[in-house]
């Protein structure tokens, strides 16, 4: 009898104790720097003193920690998503559905 191997079910990353925000722009931003900025301006505005964490930008489908993804690659939670969680993100900056992604935590928690 041949058993199908056993697939350990995907859990989704646990965001609790992170604030999500997500943010749309009409028109859409120009770039990384521009959307940066917006992202590093709602960190201020929340947090105050903040630590960029971890980011992703899907135009040049670039993330930090470079290769952060790597050792994600057959998971359902990305690197940079990972790296943010597991270094006290407090807050997600999601700009345009996922075109860039910002993870901060504040520096006086």
């Amino acid at each position: 009898m041949n058993e199908s191997p056993v697939c350990p079910i995907r859990i989704p990353p646990d965001f609790s104790g992170v604030t999500e925000v997500k943010l749309t722009s009409q028109p859409p931003l120009k770039d990384y720097l521009e959307a940066m900025r917006v992202a590093n301006a709602e960190a201020d505005s929340r947090l105050g003193e903040y630590m960029l964490l971890s980011w992703y930008d899907r135009d040049r489908d670039f993330e930090s920690p470079q290769h952060a993804s790597e050792c994600h690659e057959n998971s359902a939670v990305p690197g940079y998503v990972d790296y943010g969680l597991f270094h006290g993100a407090k807050l997600k900056v999601d700009i345009e559905a996922g075109r860039f992604v910002f993870f901060y935590m504040p520096v006086n928690s």
